[in-house]
């Protein structure tokens, strides 16, 4: 059973290509396309119609938003006969010059990862108009033109994950490893967990640990060693969300004894079932949010033309249950169902608030 809001996600993402070469800036490219080509990172042609995505320091193979977005960058390239490239950030002070390099490219359309990329991404929109850019997680206060923030409710994918979590929990100790709190999509993911959580179970005890701003989406050690902890002290049902750093949190969590039984994961951003192998035992779920449709889309309305300036909210839901299904009992489902039809309908709020 496929629980979600909103309209169906699209198709299995296409196999990233990652044939890697050098890049500048500390960063390496790599291309997926319809078209082919291109020298030094160029667009192969003035009738060539080129996408170039920048991420946040995690990798474009992180398994979760950077992988996702360019999952989404690779099928929009297959759905219009385009040429799509990728710059990997290493450090922060980077991003401007890894954006630079697609704007000099001749790049049509610049899509950037992460709400930290916000910024730069503004800046180079203004000085640019000519080049299309989407923000992934990235909330416009500012209507641009020629700027797309893709965001997200977060808040709603995590209060249904954390509505599951609450009537699950078998010690009413409830937990989760997360990336930074400075960057807005994930305190809305930790904070509507939480807030999911006691809805369902008042009596419970939830704990979020959210990771220090240095290096926060790429730490699986920390993921790992702060889920340990929890699991420790009595946690049986953990939210691991930071990238990286939440992907170390669940497969630490399915080694643990009654991993799938007694001890549960729930990932996010996208099914981390398949994302994360190593996680597939214990996870009940993942609080979705379908980056890589939503930025399919946006490409696709850019290359028409009609990429909106603002903010385009895109979907959330909850991914299947896979190999927990047989576990979690059916009157769970059935509340978990409604649950997420009264988001979907906002019959049901979260109250969750960034202030």
């Amino acid at each position: 059973m496929h629980r979600k809001w909103g309209l169906a996600a699209a198709a299995a993402a296409a196999a990233l290509v990652l044939a890697a070469c050098g890049g500048s800036g500390g960063s390496s490219e790599s291309s997926s396309s319809a078209g082919g080509g291109g020298g030094e990172g160029d667009c192969p042609g003035a009738d060539a119609f080129c996408i170039g995505l920048v991420t946040d320091t995690g990798k474009v193979d992180d398994k979760s938003f950077n992988q996702s977005a360019w999952e989404g960058a690779i099928e929009a390239a297959q759905a219009t006969g385009g040429y799509a490239k990728y710059i990997e950030t290493v450090d922060p002070k980077d991003y401007a010059t890894n954006i630079g390099q697609f704007v000099s490219g001749g790049y049509d359309v610049i899509v950037t990862v992460g709400f930290l990329m916000g910024e730069a991404t503004v800046e180079a929109a203004k000085a640019n108009t000519g080049v299309q850019f989407i923000g992934v997680d990235q909330f416009q206060a500012e209507e641009i033109a020629n700027l797309t923030g893709l965001v997200f409710p977060e808040d709603k994918a995590g209060y249904a994950a954390g509505y599951l979590a609450g009537l699950m929990t078998k010690t009413n100790k409830i937990g989760a490893v997360l990336g930074t709190d400075t960057v807005p999509p994930v305190k809305l993911f930790g904070e509507g967990y939480k807030a999911g959580a006691l809805a369902a179970n008042p009596s419970a005890e939830v704990t979020l640990v959210y990771h220090e701003p240095n290096n926060a989406f790429n730490d699986p050690e920390w993921g790992a060693a702060e889920a340990k902890k929890q699991l420790e002290q009595g946690y049986d049902v953990i939210f691991g969300a930071g990238g990286n750093t939440g992907n170390g949190a669940l497969i630490e969590i399915a080694k643990a004894p009654g991993a799938g039984e007694t001890i549960f994961c729930i990932g996010v951003d996208t099914d981390q079932f398949f994302t994360v192998p190593e996680a597939a035992k214990c996870l009940l779920t993942s609080a979705e949010k379908k980056l890589t449709l939503g930025t399919k889309d946006l490409i696709v309305m850019a290359k028409d033309g009609k990429a909106p300036g603002g903010n385009y909210f895109g979907l959330t839901g909850l991914a299947p249950y896979h190999d927990t299904e047989a576990v979690v009992p059916e009157e769970v489902k059935v509340k978990v169902e409604e649950v997420i039809a009264g988001l979907d309908a906002g019959t049901i709020a979260t109250n969750v608030t960034l202030g």
